[in-house]
């Protein structure tokens, strides 16, 4: 199994591919959709669906062409569903009022689910709320690696200022859902550099005495 980091639109979201021979997973896809459609056809890859870590709009703004364009379907967490058709819960209203981003409804609803399986991938779905209320991480155990969109960065963590955060909620599900899985783990967040679990155990500020 092989990933590709796509750093994309102003903010550079990573938006990663997820790819097994030939079918692939995509995370993310917060902007430049040709960019991210180009990528794919050069690797020959068939994407199966869309994942989402959460529904801000610098996650989300390519979400509509992605899924039109290969027909695939796109995860959500159930606690927001309905940012992706709300400018003000996603965040694209006040960020970028003048292309205010209202998507689709998800055609798959992550509810109280542990583990998903599409093809020949599967995950374990780690609910990991603070950042905004329904951020959840998905973990590939046979690979050692969780893509933690905004919980957890290289030598910082999700930002708890914006509709739904919560700082204690957001402390709480990284010491026990992230820093509980092996220290070689492998992240790959929202933002920035990948980095490991064990490195942010030993070096990430925000996170003394965990």
């Amino acid at each position: 199994m092989k990933w590709n980091q796509l750093p994309l639109g102003p903010l550079q979201t990573n938006c990663y591919v997820l790819s097994n021979q030939e079918e692939c997973i995509i995370f993310d896809p917060g902007e430049e959709p040709d960019k991210l459609i180009n990528y794919i056809g050069s690797k020959k890859l068939k994407p199966l669906a869309v994942l989402l870590t959460h529904a801000h709009f610098d996650h989300i703004g390519a979400l509509d062409k992605i899924r039109s364009q290969y027909s695939i379907p796109a995860y959500i967490h159930e606690k927001e569903a309905k940012w992706l058709l709300d400018p003000a819960l996603n965040g694209s209203q006040s960020f970028m009022p003048e292309h205010p981003l209202r998507c689709l409804p998800a055609e798959e609803i992550i509810a109280a689910k542990e583990e998903l399986t599409i093809g020949s991938f599967s995950f374990d779905i780690l609910e990991t709320p603070g950042h905004s209320p329904g951020s959840v991480s998905y973990y590939l155990k046979e690979e050692g690696m969780v893509i933690s969109g905004d919980v957890l960065f290289k030598d910082s963590v999700g930002r708890t200022d914006l509709i739904g955060g919560n700082e204690a909620l957001l402390m709480k599900s990284i010491h026990s859902r992230l820093l509980t899985l092996p220290e070689n783990t492998i992240v790959l967040p929202g933002h920035g550099p990948v980095t490991t679990i064990e490195d942010e155990m030993e070096t990430n500020p925000f996170l003394n005495g965990f």
